[in-house]
């Protein structure tokens, strides 16, 4: 059907597609269209648009298709979710099943049971952090962070250097992170680590179309720690979709965390760190910095 043309997600479209994620901003970590761009090869996605809104077609690994929430307004949003669901069942002859939709769309769509299963899934509720408490760590619930950072600066002191990255530091970026990758024992994160790298290359190569930072920490001239992060001010909210740091160096986490905050983003008011994939030491740490609230996700299965 004509009206269903589907298109590809393409550089050049990135302020169309930027105009749309703007109509609607649900503060979730699928709502920062850098994350599109950094998964895009990953999880191939399509989309459709009309004169209300964008709407997701998308199929895993495995071949199944399914749907993420529509960017449109509010009041379109029943619209457009319908038009997706059309588009799975006149299109597909499919059963549409739609991931990480948050709560207030759940709550604007008010589905019908006898229609529809509305899931919560843990897995994808993201992190949401007071960016003023990671800056500095004050208070009891951050003495441990503070603790671990005072280290790393006393225990490196004059070793170590914060710098901000460019594309011209892809290949030793991509050494690392293969490196690190060799810390982890699950054979998901493997996967996951894999796909990242190529999303991570994608936009450091296209780096002067796409909007974000990325800070890094060198110890004794070598790279040992770096993290991507992107601000959108409608929310005042800094969005982190790649951290990582040598697991061996003592208080690296917890520096590069605050450190990138604090010279990167020094306005930002609130900070998404994203989901924890159901694993249970990401988890742990994720819980570590104190949260103020998370972001709950729901998959919504057609009947």
């Amino acid at each position: 059907m004509e009206k269903y043309k589907l298109q590809k997600i393409r550089l050049q479209d990135y302020e169309k597609l930027n105009s749309y994620y703007n109509l609607r901003r649900p503060q979730t970590a699928d709502s920062n269209l850098l994350d599109l761009y950094l998964w895009k090869d990953s999880y191939p996605t399509q989309y459709f648009t009309n004169e209300k809104g964008l709407m997701w077609v998308a199929r895993s690994g495995n071949g199944q298709y399914y749907s993420a929430i529509p960017c449109c307004k509010e009041e379109d949003l029943k619209e457009c979710f319908l038009e997706t669901q059309n588009y799975f069942n006149q299109v597909l002859n499919k059963k549409m099943t739609m991931y990480v939709v948050d709560k207030k769309a759940v709550d604007i769509l008010n589905l019908s049971q006898d229609k529809y299963l509305v899931i919560p899934d843990r897995t994808y509720y993201d992190y949401v952090y007071d960016a003023e408490k990671l800056r500095t760590y004050s208070g009891k619930k951050y003495h441990k962070k503070k603790n671990h950072v005072n280290f790393f600066r006393r225990e490196y002191e004059g070793r170590y250097e914060f710098r901000f990255l460019t594309g011209k530091n892809e290949k030793e970026i991509l050494q690392f992170l293969e490196k690190w990758k060799e810390t982890k024992k699950d054979s998901r994160e493997h996967e996951f680590i894999d796909g990242e790298a190529r999303g991570i290359k994608f936009l450091l190569e296209n780096e002067d179309k796409l909007d974000y930072k990325i800070g890094a920490v060198y110890v004794d001239g070598e790279l040992q720690a770096f993290t991507i992060g992107n601000y959108y001010s409608q929310e005042d909210m800094v969005y982190v979709p790649v951290e990582k740091a040598n697991p061996d160096i003592r208080g690296l986490y917890p520096f590069i965390c605050s450190e990138f905050l604090r010279q990167a983003f020094p306005q930002a008011g609130k900070e998404n760190r994203e989901d924890d994939m159901g694993l249970e030491g990401l988890r742990k740490s994720k819980l570590s910095y104190n949260p103020i609230y998370l972001v709950e996700k729901y998959t919504i299965i057609q009947k």
